[in-house]
């Protein structure tokens, strides 16, 4: 299969007059066409910093990336936006992410301001599109980011990563600052949308039960290294390397918890996701 996003090798360090932290040790893999890498380790391990390099939202000491085998190293000016355009990333607070002074409408026309030539009333019937394609009413077009749930923003900033339509999407803990109900939805949500766009996803994770859900590879990080990479199926149940080892050990059970492949159905219409 052709790779969507290769990485290779890249190095991160910080540097100041006093110290020196590696924070990403030569890591190197590879996102297939229409699939899901998921990254899991703890926090600190070096995760969301391989991804932003990976897409030069931070500058990698060391180091390649490529999208869809053009090489995003390198690049500036308009050849980079160009790029980025084929790319999208929701994150990790969804609250945050969006500018509290935007209406909803306004947010998700912004990539489309900077990256299409969408102007006025064509704009904003492209920007109302994305709001049904992530399962918002029209009427949380013109709210404003406060006036939306945690799960409503996240559909927000999952509607601002697809409107450029976009081949790759970095989603960086997308699930970590929601309820576990609305996680389940979200999750279901960024399913469908692969499946109905022919997307490919990295994923970042702490959660295990996240990764395994979602992807067809995992990687393991630890201490700014890649200790342990395969299809997830093999790596997050059977795992050969003892720090993966480790942290499926130390998973809690929560006795009567529902597995989270189990969990929620997916919703789409407004009139249910306007409730969350």
């Amino acid at each position: 299969m052709t790779a969507m996003l290769t990485v290779d090798n890249i190095v991160k360090v910080y540097r100041s007059h006093r110290t020196e932290v590696r924070a990403v040790n030569g890591v190197s893999f590879e996102v297939e066409a229409g699939t899901t890498f998921g990254l899991v380790g703890e926090s600190g391990s070096g995760k969301s910093t391989i991804a932003r390099c990976a897409l030069r939202l931070i500058e990698p000491t060391s180091g390649s990336s490529s999208v869809d085998g053009r090489p995003i190293t390198g690049l500036r000016g308009k050849e980079l936006r160009s790029l980025r355009a084929s790319t999208g990333m929701v994150f990790q607070n969804p609250v945050a992410a969006l500018n509290p002074r935007l209406t909803i409408e306004q947010s998700i026309a912004e990539p489309l301001r900077t990256h299409t030539a969408l102007r006025g009333r064509v704009l904003a019937a492209r920007a109302r599109e994305l709001l049904d394609e992530v399962g918002l009413a029209q009427s949380h077009a013109e709210r404003l980011p406060h006036q939306l749930s945690g799960g409503q923003c996240q559909r927000v900033g999952i509607a601002r990563a697809l409107a450029t339509r976009p081949k790759l999407l970095v989603l960086d803990e997308p699930t970590s600052a929601l309820d576990v109900s609305v996680q389940a939805q979200v999750l279901n949500l960024l399913q469908e949308l692969r499946r109905e766009y022919s997307l490919s996803y990295l994923l970042i994770s702490h959660d295990l039960d996240v990764v395994r859900y979602m992807s067809d590879m995992a990687g393991v990080m630890r201490k700014g290294e890649l200790v342990e990479s395969g299809p997830a199926a093999e790596v997050l149940v059977t795992p050969s390397h003892e720090y993966t080892q480790r942290l499926i050990a130390a998973m809690p059970e929560t006795p009567g918890a529902v597995p989270i492949t189990e969990r929620g159905t997916l919703i789409t219409t407004p009139k249910v996701a306007e409730q969350l």
